[in-house]
């Protein structure tokens, strides 16, 4: 298979779009705006719009804009998402495997690596964690329902707006202060587990630690609904109470929130044990396998596996198997770390976790400037978040806002604009092709 064959195929993208009851309204929503620039759909207004999917996954394919071989003579502008074709971006590539790269087909198969999305929530998400790929397959294969694929799931959340999250557990210190000032929490999971956590130190050892810790946190998500709507019940009065005398901290108040949406939900009590992050526009959380989370509210891009496997425990209306989480997750404690980006170039901002499948590049334009992403040995997805331009290949095609389009191997392309442009790209980690 000859590396260069592949050489200067761009492809134009309609993406797939979910309405998701945590989603902002259309009125307000970025992944609304996106997916009516990108597929010509009218919006409804009041309806909310949560994820906007790019990427070759069963749930939410793309496809391929109608008679795009290379790019369409029209240009990649706003030129037809509805006269797409039937042609999905996984059926093209499978004809097309070449336009992978040799290496990421050694490694992945005809299987796009990666799923790009944008997320725009108004209120939070459940408490999950994504399975590794052994616990992802054994899921898959009993539950294929509800465990859609056989794939693990890291992933990476890039900030467009302030953006709030929980992951991870808490510190020990942290810890120790929530058993000693939230007897609700100590109510649920008896006074003993409470006990072992005080008398824990940092030189008991890491495994001591995470036995406790998932002792409690078990026995905290595996509690009676009727029991834990008496101690939101109980911890909301406390708080109104405390709230009158001073000011609730910021994880009090999150917790407020959260009740809102979630009435007695015992996910409202998991979030004392969770990190509490707040990333300002052009930071990054990154999330590996087995660790739990709960994205919260604002506009994020997020780069992950190509997966939708997520197990859901707490602030969720939809299927929970708490068993199966609270077996999983690593209990690992301490602040995550948060990605800042590092420059490519003037222009351009690049995300590396430690996944082999994604990374993320940020380009932003000012007026009258021109950004090259040079050819590397693996595809690209292309989205353009705000702004206009010219993206240049083989010819000038013009692209705009909610504007994606698929790379291939091995090309190079030149991103130019007079008005100003904002777009992002994920493509496979650097690194794989560094080895």
């Amino acid at each position: 298979m000859s590396s260069m064959e592949g050489k200067g195929r761009v492809v134009k993208l309609t993406g797939c779009v979910k309405n998701y009851d945590w989603g902002r309204a259309g009125k307000e929503s970025r992944v609304a705006r996106l997916y009516a620039c990108n597929s010509g759909d009218t919006v409804d207004l009041e309806k909310p719009y949560a994820e906007f999917w790019m990427g070759t996954h069963d749930s939410g394919p793309s496809y391929v804009v109608e008679g795009a071989a290379g790019v369409s003579e029209n240009g990649l502008g706003n030129s037809g998402g509805r006269e797409r074709n039937k042609l999905t971006l996984k059926e093209w590539i499978e004809n097309n495997p070449i336009v992978l790269g040799e290496k990421v087909v050694n490694k992945w198969g005809t299987n796009l690596p990666f799923l790009f999305k944008v997320l725009s929530v108004a209120k939070a998400l459940s408490i999950q964690a994504h399975p590794d790929k052994d616990l992802a397959s054994r899921l898959h294969s009993e539950l294929p329902d509800v465990y859609k694929d056989d794939n693990h799931k890291p992933e990476m959340a890039l900030a467009l707006t302030e953006f709030e999250a929980l992951c991870g557990f808490i510190s020990l210190e942290e810890l120790k202060l929530i058993v000693q000032t939230v007897p609700e929490i100590v109510e649920l999971v008896g006074t003993a587990r409470a006990e072992q956590v005080l008398e824990l130190n940092e030189d008991g050892g890491k495994e001591k630690g995470k036995l406790v810790l998932k002792s409690a946190f078990t026995e905290l998500m595996s509690a009676s609904k009727d029991a834990v709507a008496e101690v939101i019940a109980k911890l909301i009065s406390r708080l109104n109470v405390k709230n009158q005398a001073r000011e609730l901290t910021e994880k009090e108040q999150v917790v407020l929130r959260l009740e809102k949406q979630y009435p007695a939900d015992v996910g409202v009590l998991a979030a004392f044990l969770l990190n509490y992050v707040k990333l300002n526009p052009c930071e990054a959380l990154y999330l590996g396998a087995n660790e739990p989370h709960a994205y919260i509210y604002g506009d994020c891009v997020e780069c992950m596996a190509t997966s939708d496997n997520v197990v859901r425990a707490g602030l969720t209306p939809k299927h929970r198997d708490v068993k199966t989480l609270c077996s999983m997750l690593t209990y690992r404690q301490g602040f995550p770390e948060i990605l800042q980006g590092t420059a490519v170039n003037p222009h351009v901002m690049r995300y590396i976790p430690p996944f082999d499948e994604f990374e993320v590049d940020h380009c932003i334009l000012p007026e009258q400037s021109t950004a090259e992403f040079p050819a590397i040995p693996g595809p690209s997805i292309f989205m353009v978040l705000e702004g206009e331009g010219t993206v240049t290949t083989s010819s000038n095609k013009i692209i705009c806002e909610g504007d994606v389009f698929f790379e291939a191997a091995n090309t190079s392309i030149t991103v130019s604009t007079s008005a100003g442009l904002q777009l992002y790209r994920t493509g496979v980690n650097s690194r794989v092709f560094d080895e």
